[in-house]
């Protein structure tokens, strides 16, 4: 957790890198995470999670999950489109209030896979990672484009992304062994929203035929990669 929580100063390394290097960076690991994170999010949460539970609470949980997140991304959205059409900086903040609070869901899922297995946690933390490397920076950017100086908008990045540690003191303190379970389905839930409605139509984007298909290949190393991580350290 302490190393997501790094993640947030991941603005101040931006800030080193031409945009052009630094766009072609950031799509390239979209396409690993988003691979990574729907293979994970199959393979290793909720083929987990089946061990234990049966299959229609499993994908109960999954749907909780599945929506809460869309439910999340529609709040911050809103305050992004707020923020435009108001041009008040104060929007800008919220941006990072937001972040705390999915990166405090973050903590929360990455103890409840330690307690389960350790292997399935080092998996788990480098799904977190995944998508929160493009997703911080897209933070960053919307903060310093509201009017947030750069230095502030970097500690504050930090801040939201270091409200993971918070999650995971509390998952680990108050997380009873019957809600262990369930958060694995609806951290896979979570994962898959991420890549099918975040990551994915970010890769389709792109019109040029030899670029998309580099696209796919990293897409299907990615996935691979946490899938064979399954195959060779069964948890």
């Amino acid at each position: 957790m302490i190393v997501n929580s790094l993640i947030g100063l991941i603005g101040a390394f931006s800030l080193y890198l031409k945009r052009k290097v630094l766009q072609k960076l950031i799509f390239s690991f979209v396409s690993f995470a988003a691979g990574a994170i729907l293979g994970g999010s199959l393979y290793q949460l909720l083929a987990e999670s089946l061990k234990e539970m049966n299959v229609l609470q499993a994908i109960n949980w999954l749907i909780v999950g599945f929506i809460l997140f869309f439910i999340l991304e529609i709040i911050l959205k809103w305050y992004h489109s707020h923020k435009l059409r108001q041009k008040l900086r104060n929007f800008g903040y919220s941006i990072f209030i937001g972040d705390a609070v999915h990166n405090i869901a973050d903590g929360l899922i990455i103890t409840s896979t330690f307690l389960i297995d350790v292997n399935l946690g080092v998996t788990t933390t480098l799904l977190v990672i995944a998508h929160e490397v493009p997703q911080e920076l897209g933070i960053f950017s919307s903060a310093v484009y509201g009017g947030i100086k750069i230095k502030k908008a970097i500690f504050l990045t930090f801040l939201s992304q270091a409200s993971c540690i918070l999650g995971g003191l509390l998952g680990y303190y108050f997380l009873s062994e019957e809600m262990i379970l369930p958060m694995l389905s609806f951290a896979a839930g979570g994962f898959i929203y991420i890549a099918a409605s975040d990551l994915i139509p970010e890769l389709n984007k792109e019109s040029n035929t030899k670029k998309s298909i580099i696209t796919l290949l990293i897409f299907l190393i990615g996935f691979v990669f946490i899938v064979s991580i399954k195959l060779f350290l069964p948890g």
